[in-house]
């Protein structure tokens, strides 16, 4: 019995034990505080980001299907965060990897790619949800959501909230349900919870809210 017991208080730690020893989701280290402290150059950064507009597209505008997402115009330590997060195996993303693996570019590519990116125009036409529950998609943004993103969803570079304003509405939705779903494992652990008990048609209204959203000015 006292076995049991003692099995059964370490499954019930186990969470906390595994969120001790995981490293913060915006932790600045190795190859990240690299590309960070690099001055990126636009012009190499346009020459590095040929091989992926294939799949983001020449203006990075991604696509509306939502299987690639918007990178135009989107911040410049966010792009970075998220790639080096792909490279460390922090996220997932399969597609990606014959295209960013270490012998392939630098920290110092890197963040030529990132400031190219950001400086791009957004393009206006992004995929849009159906507009049919733009109010409660608006009353579950400003309770859980603008915070971090902002009121018009213009993102915070210095905290790597991305933009989410004129992004793609599946790439959104998609990605909303991985972060639930904990498929998407760099995801900030506050987000997690203030969704953790979203249903279907919560995301899709939160998603179809964001993708409403104008691009910023510039």
């Amino acid at each position: 019995m006292k076995k049991i017991l003692a099995l059964l208080m370490v499954v019930s730690l186990w969470p906390a034990l595994v969120m001790a020893q995981t490293p913060a989701w915006n932790e600045i280290k190795g190859e990240l505080k690299e590309a960070l402290q690099a001055k990126g150059n636009p012009v190499r950064g346009e020459v590095a980001f040929q091989p992926c507009q294939g799949c983001h597209r020449k203006d990075a505008s991604g696509r509306v299907s939502g299987a690639y997402p918007r990178l135009a115009g989107q911040h410049a330590n966010v792009l970075m965060k998220q790639i080096a997060d792909i490279r460390s195996g922090r996220r997932s993303n399969i597609k990606m990897e014959p295209f960013i693996d270490d012998h392939v570019l630098t920290a110092f590519d890197i963040a030529d790619i990132a400031v190219y990116l950001e400086a791009l125009p957004i393009p206006a036409a992004n995929g849009k949800g159906a507009g049919t529950a733009l109010a409660r998609g608006k009353q579950l943004y400003d309770k859980d959501c603008a915070e971090c993103h902002g009121a018009k969803g213009e993102g915070n570079s210095a905290k790597f909230y991305p933009m989410v304003a004129a992004q793609h509405y599946r790439y959104l939705l998609r990605e909303i349900q991985y972060i639930r779903d904990g498929d998407r494992r760099n995801a900030n652990p506050d987000m997690i919870l203030l969704i953790k008990n979203y249903q279907s048609a919560d995301m899709e209204a939160v998603a179809d809210y964001m993708s409403q959203f104008a691009a910023p000015a510039k």
